[in-house]
């Protein structure tokens, strides 16, 4: 027994000895934390203000029936785009065919009439000087011959609405774009007072409309008065998706009144809507852009201007506003309420709380709270904040 207690000594010594490392271990106290951090610079910013907008076609047409007849041919497909021009619908036209030949007999009988009136005209007038002429007969040939002219020329008008009435039993398409389904089917018997067949929204390009504060408003054309007026301002669109567009829009109109419930004026711009990919004959046309569709409209200015910029990750916000956390000289945390500009997605514009060259902790945030020491670093960029903070020291 003596032996076995030699024997565990120095095995019990080393655990005690490893029990008094670990516990000094856990009492040491931690280092202060490592937080990234960029230093708040003047930046090359192109100023954007994000609307909601809806799109518009710039040409929409309601198809509908300007004559009673029976609708004999549907010739498009339903959901496709069509040409300006081409044959939509046909109706019934024997009785307009009808109509057309009874108006141009009638044309003939009073061109024949008017013939002979001229004849007898010019005989009365030959016998006017000679015995046999009479005053009388010269102005009864005088009327009659008028009003044969007149009796011409109301059945040429006649024949000429019969000519109209014949055309519209063909339905073209009066501009070009997407068509809709159809709402009156071929055997049913179309009026003016039948409504709409189907309806044409033109496709490419588009408008978008959206309204902004008038204090806005008045803003964008001071701030680029220099630079072309509205004309100047740059129109990208966010899609619902959150993808941004890939064409560029200009402001093209400008509402001239001011709501007087909301405080905004409308404005408009012109946009490009081209197809996404071709499609087979008599399949539908993808585009990005569809009539009625709600977007957010980026109004971004054409020259970049210098503002004092950070990394948008450092921004936060709570109740009180928002907020950044700034690293002192003394390596210790700051809270600092901060004033929003034009920023962009990835560079926020500081308009009013931080100076230039204060530190600003980008990296490690949920580390760090008001008063407690750091330990400062470079933070990694990141392609699109290197690129927009292309000034950062």
């Amino acid at each position: 027994m003596h032996l076995l207690r030699q024997s565990l000594a120095p095995v019990i010594a080393f655990a005690v000895l490893l029990s008094a490392i670990s516990a000094g271990h856990a009492q040491a106290p931690p280092g202060p934390p490592s937080v990234g951090v960029v230093r708040a610079v003047q930046t090359a910013i192109t100023e954007t203000s994000e609307f909601v907008g809806r799109i518009q076609a710039i040409d929409r047409v309601a198809l509908t029936a300007r004559v009673t007849a029976f609708l004999d041919e549907r010739l498009f497909t339903e959901g496709t785009e069509v040409q300006q021009g081409d044959l939509l619908y046909r109706l019934e036209r024997g009785p307009f065919e009808a109509a057309v030949q009874q108006q141009e007999a009638a044309v003939a009988d009073a061109s024949a009439r008017l013939a002979n009136a001229n004849i007898q005209l010019t005989r009365a007038q030959s016998l006017l000087n000679t015995p046999a002429g009479q005053r009388s007969n010269v102005d009864d040939a005088t009327a009659n011959q008028r009003s044969q002219a007149a009796q011409l020329m109301s059945a040429q008008a006649q024949l000429k609405q019969a000519q109209i009435n014949l055309a519209y039993t063909e339905i073209h398409a009066p501009v070009s774009g997407k068509i809709s389904r159809t709402s009156i089917t071929v055997g049913n018997v179309v009026s003016p007072s039948s409504g709409q067949l189907a309806n044409i929204v033109s496709q490419d390009p588009m408008y978008v409309l959206f309204p902004v504060a008038s204090r806005v408003q008045a803003e964008l054309q001071k701030r680029y008065a220099d630079k072309g007026g509205m004309n100047a301002v740059v129109v990208r669109l966010r899609l619902p998706d959150g993808s941004i567009y890939q064409q560029d829009g200009k402001i093209d109109y400008v509402e001239p009144s001011v709501s007087a419930t909301t405080d905004t004026i409308l404005l408009r711009a012109k946009i490009a809507n081209p197809v996404r990919q071709a499609a087979a004959n008599g399949q539908p046309v993808e585009r990005t852009l569809v009539d009625g569709a709600f977007v957010n409209v980026l109004v971004e200015g054409v020259q970049p201007v210098m503002a004092l910029g950070i990394p948008r990750k450092a921004v936060l916000s709570d109740q009180q506003g928002d907020y950044v956390y700034v690293v002192g000289e003394d390596k210790k945390v700051e809270r600092r309420g901060i004033q929003l500009g034009q920023s962009t997605p990835t560079t926020a514009v500081i308009a009013g709380g931080l100076k230039e060259g204060e530190m600003v902790v980008t990296e490690g945030i949920q580390r760090v709270r008001p008063g407690i020491e750091v330990n400062p670093g470079p933070a990694s960029p990141t392609p699109s904040a290197s690129a927009d903070m292309s000034g950062k020291s």
